[in-house]
């Protein structure tokens, strides 16, 4: 790259204070912000546009990270689409900038003038409702929003179109659903959950992913040492579907349990989303679920995993503790969420009191390691909607090899069920209906980074929407673009967001 190309590049530091020394001098600064990955005949008319605003135009590109517009995106990673706008003559400045918060760096460099693409207006308006409407003045502060004329295409249309991303079976099933659903379908469906009132009951989990790095084999032991590098800890299980479901649903009461010595309270309660209100109770004889994997940074492999957990179910005592709290209030919830990780905190008598409402109750029970496939569904009857996936469904059939479309039929019927979706990894999704309709679902993943955690998403966004009766296709439609999303992160280390899946489902139904 040119040297002249190289100054152009800033850090967000060095261009916050370079545009307040630009401002100060008379100099109207407009800024562009996106992805950058084609540099189509679109993107040249927007920042041509855009310059004629002002005197000097900046750009922001989104790191790869912050990418959510479909499988395969970025095409290109963000050092080469970063050296790319820079190459551009008309750009006067770019950086490379976090977007986990869309818009927080035009918040921060507060341009005279910020320019987006008149094709992406009613997008915007469906994807980023809140910011572009309720909190406008916060993010753009005096900036002039100017809306440039370009092309009315896309990058993303054109990669959809000239790309094989998705094999031929998926690009037929979105074809034939969108011609069904329209994106502001979609849009109008999940926004309809902001009022549910969700009650969650499960087991919390915390998350710490300890990161190695193989030596050799010991001397003395048939064993790989690691050396340790670094780790991080983050809020699973109840507390990771309750984080999921608050960027849904306004209203989110998590009932689960604590160790009484080893709460970790404060950490979870710092790791919660505002609108998540807890009732926490507490197990003297045993400490606060954490699970610890050790992971080879390099490979990203998981080597092994330690527990610290007590699997038997709490006492009578606290047993009753919950019951008594949770029987007065369970009928003012539109929806009950069920996490059962079988780690002994739902006994048989909560489900009992659980189940007495069923047409708004959403149930998962997860085998483990820890409950070696002893925690299976049928101890549940005539929930509303249960989400499982292939080897949990198999376990509760006692069925190894059979058709797994038989098995979900039978389960489903058998436990009464309204609803009913199996997630079936690299085969997508199958569901069932009480009146045996039946979808099966692709998935929309290109690329995984962890697994764990994504049934929990596909889970927390289902359910409400299940229970509010949309349409099957629909719920599983959403589940599997949910999980799409979900298998980028590393864990639970965020949630999936509205947005994000707003962003995620306008683009593969282009």
């Amino acid at each position: 790259m040119k040297q002249e190309n190289k100054n152009k590049i800033l850090l967000i530091d060095r261009l916050v204070g370079k545009v307040e020394e630009l401002q100060q001098s008379g100099t109207v600064v407009v800024h562009s912000h996106g992805i950058f990955d084609l540099i189509h005949p679109g993107i040249i008319q927007h920042l041509i546009s855009a310059k004629n605003q002002g005197d000097i135009l900046i750009v922001t590109v989104i790191k790869d990270k912050d990418v959510r517009r479909g499988p395969g995106r970025p095409i290109f990673p963000e050092n080469m689409r970063l050296d790319n706008v820079a190459s551009l003559e008309l750009v006067d400045f770019v950086c490379l900038v976090d977007d986990e918060t869309p818009f927080e760096c035009v918040r921060r460099i507060n341009p005279d003038v910020f320019a987006k693409g008149q094709a992406y207006q009613e997008r915007d308006r469906n994807i980023h409702e809140k910011i572009f409407e309720e909190e406008k003045g916060f993010y753009f502060g005096k900036s002039r929003i100017y809306e440039t004329d370009g092309f009315h295409f896309s990058s993303s249309h054109i990669i959809n179109n000239f790309l094989e991303i998705y094999p031929e079976e998926t690009k037929d099933f979105l074809k034939q659903f969108s011609n069904k659903y329209s994106f502001n379908d979609i849009v109008k469906n999940l926004n309809s959950l902001k009022d549910m009132n969700v009650l969650l009951i499960g087991d919390g989990i915390i998350d710490e992913y300890h990161y190695c790095d193989s030596l050799s084999k010991s001397a003395k032991a048939h064993l790989v040492v690691s050396k340790y590098i670094n780790h991080e800890v983050f809020a699973g299980g109840a507390f990771a579907i309750a984080n999921h479901i608050a960027g849904l649903c306004n209203d989110v009461h998590l009932v689960t349990l604590l160790g009484k010595e080893t709460s970790m309270e404060d950490f979870i309660l710092r790791n919660l989303k505002p609108n998540i209100n807890t009732k926490f109770f507490y197990r003297d004889d045993g400490p606060t679920i954490v699970k610890k994997r050790y992971i080879n940074q390099y490979l990203n492999q998981k080597l092994f995993e330690i527990n610290y957990l007590n699997g038997d179910y709490i006492c009578d005592d606290c047993e009753l503790s919950v019951i008594d709290y949770i029987k007065p209030i369970i009928s003012k919830y539109d929806l009950v969420l069920i996490s059962d990780f079988g780690h002994g905190f739902i006994t048989d008598k909560i489900i009992k009191v659980i189940m007495a409402l069923p047409e708004k109750v959403a149930v998962n029970t997860q085998t483990n390691a820890a409950n070696a496939g002893y925690n299976l569904i049928t101890k549940y009857h005539n929930p509303s909607y249960v989400c499982l996936d292939e080897s949990e469904l198999r376990l509760a059939a006692q069925e190894r090899f059979s058709d797994i479309t038989d098995i979900a039929g039978k389960i489903s019927q058998d436990l009464n069920t309204d609803y009913f979706i199996t997630t079936l990894g690299k085969k997508g999704s199958i569901g069932i209906t009480r009146n045996n309709e039946i979808n099966r679902t692709p998935i929309f993943s290109s690329k995984v980074i962890d697994t764990v955690g994504t049934g929990d998403a596909f889970f927390a966004f289902t359910a409400p929407c299940a229970v509010r009766g949309m349409p099957l296709d629909m719920i599983s439609f959403i589940g599997n673009a949910v999980g799409a999303l979900a298998v980028q992160i590393v864990g639970n280390k965020k949630s999936v967001e509205k947005y994000e899946l707003f962003e995620f489902v306008n683009t593969i139904l282009k």
